[in-house]
């Protein structure tokens, strides 16, 4: 019987188009990945800007400059990696010394009212933020680059839009808003306590601070001495730094700030005496606009920063530094001094010493030695601190020249050498027996002691 053998199985063939299918497949399988891993986009690494960095130390001689606040170009988390690459200084951190207001009652509150605003508007409603920020304000207005008031510091630059010191007093955040009376409060206390002469010893002499996610550009320059909080505490490298350096003593009156006006009744009143911080190194207010071009005198012939004038009729004195200040100009050096009275005025230097008791005011300056100072006659004009007032010298009365009739007759002595004393020459007369001086002490007598008895 014959067997049937099955059919032998066939392998399916692909069709060309399934093939040509395929091989494309396969062949993008192997570029496409080539060519992302040749072609792939760089990765954008991030760079820092670059940072200005000063390490200038300003010698002694030198009075450092007050450089407005300027932030160098980075973002927050930069800007924290390079402040915490500037190491804390490892010099003393002496703590500064007590200082207690001085002045009337109503400038006394102006200064806390002023010391209450900052502390508020750059530390908040932080206690102890608070009292490191008045601290640094206290040290500025000792030290000679700053004002010498409390609201002279604080407000220093805030004509400006850009260049205060303390931002708040020019971006308009005093304008958008302001504290709950609570808090207002607190931040009083605070204020009226570092001006009572507590001190807060953690910021030493502390004249700068930054908040660690900004960089200003005098950063680098200062000594970093301590943290508080997310505040960076700097001080002038050098002398200037140092406590020997906060010598200057307070104005003792504190100007008026139109700006304060919304938070304090001690600031409601003649906007005209405002202070312009950067025409009034002595804080005491000054209003320049109030001095009229036409009041400016001219200088003494042959020295022209020296001014004798006669101060004109009807101004105030709290107007005097504005008058000095404007006619002096932008001189280093000027010297300035004004009677009332015409016939008192001298014409030119040194003033009688009736002249100088009689002088009614005035102002110097010495920008080579930091120094300016404004003086009033206080037995002419009130002040409100005895530390405007100028120091009053009494001048000797003139000789008086007696007639010739009334002068002694000369005695001419007799040609030759002088005698010797106690030589006795020949022909010279015995000399008059002295009467003898006898010394006499009393003699102690004896007290008689009794015979004891057997």
């Amino acid at each position: 019987m014959e067997t049937t053998q099955a059919p032998a199985q066939r392998k399916p063939r692909l069709s060309p188009a399934l093939r040509l299918l395929l091989g494309i497949i396969a062949l993008a399988a192997i570029v496409v990945p080539v060519l992302i891993v040749s072609n792939a986009p760089r990765v954008a690494q991030h760079k820092h800007p670059p940072v200005v960095i000063s390490k200038r130390i300003v010698p002694q001689q030198e009075l450092p400059p007050v450089e407005p606040v300027e932030l160098q170009a980075l973002a927050p988390e930069d800007a924290k990696a390079v402040n915490d690459s500037i190491p804390f200084s490892l010099a003393p951190n002496p703590a500064a010394r007590p200082f207690r207001v001085s002045g009337s009652a109503d400038s006394q509150a102006r200064a806390i009212d002023c010391l209450a605003a900052s502390v508020y508007y750059e530390a908040g409603d932080d206690s102890t933020g608070q009292k490191a920020v008045a601290q640094v304000i206290i040290n500025r207005m000792r030290h000679p680059a700053f004002p010498k008031t409390i609201c002279g510091v604080v407000f220093q630059g805030s004509e400006r839009s850009t260049g205060c010191q303390f931002t708040f007093t020019c971006d308009g955040a005093m304008l958008r808003y302001g504290p709950s009376e609570a808090a207002w409060t607190r931040a009083r206390q605070v204020a009226r306590m570092a001006l009572s002469g507590t001190v807060y010893k953690p910021v030493g002499h502390a004249t700068h601070y930054h908040t660690d996610w900004v960089v200003p550009y005098w950063s680098a320059s200062l000594d970093k001495i301590t943290e508080v909080h997310t505040h960076l505490f700097f001080r002038w490298a050098g002398w200037w730094g140092t406590p020997p350096a906060f010598n200057r003593g307070y104005a003792g009156v504190e100007p008026n700030v139109p700006l304060m006006a919304r938070l304090s009744s001690a600031h409601i009143g003649d906007a005209t005496v405002a202070t312009t911080a950067a025409n009034d190194p002595a804080g005491l207010g000054v209003n320049l606009a109030a001095i009229p071009d036409s009041a400016i005198p001219a200088s003494v012939a042959g020295d022209p920063n020296v001014f004798l004038i006669t101060l004109p009729k009807g101004i105030v004195p709290d107007n005097f530094p504005a008058l000095a200040i404007k006619t002096c100009g932008e001189r280093p050096y000027c010297k300035f001094m004004s009677w009332t009275d015409a016939s008192k005025k001298p014409v030119k230097l040194p003033p009688t010493g009736d002249q100088a008791a009689a002088m009614s005011f005035s102002y110097l300056r010495d920008d080579s030695a930091a120094y300016a100072k404004a003086l009033w006659n206080c037995e002419q004009f009130k002040r409100p601190s005895p530390v405007q007032c100028m120091r009053r010298i009494t001048y000797g009365m003139p000789a008086v020249i007696p007639p010739p009739d009334s002068l002694p007759t000369p005695q001419v002595k007799e040609a030759g050498p002088a005698g010797l004393s106690g030589v006795r020459r020949k022909g010279d007369p015995a000399p008059a027996a002295k009467p003898q001086i006898i010394l006499t002490l009393p003699v102690v007598k004896p007290t008689p002691t009794p015979t004891p008895k057997n």
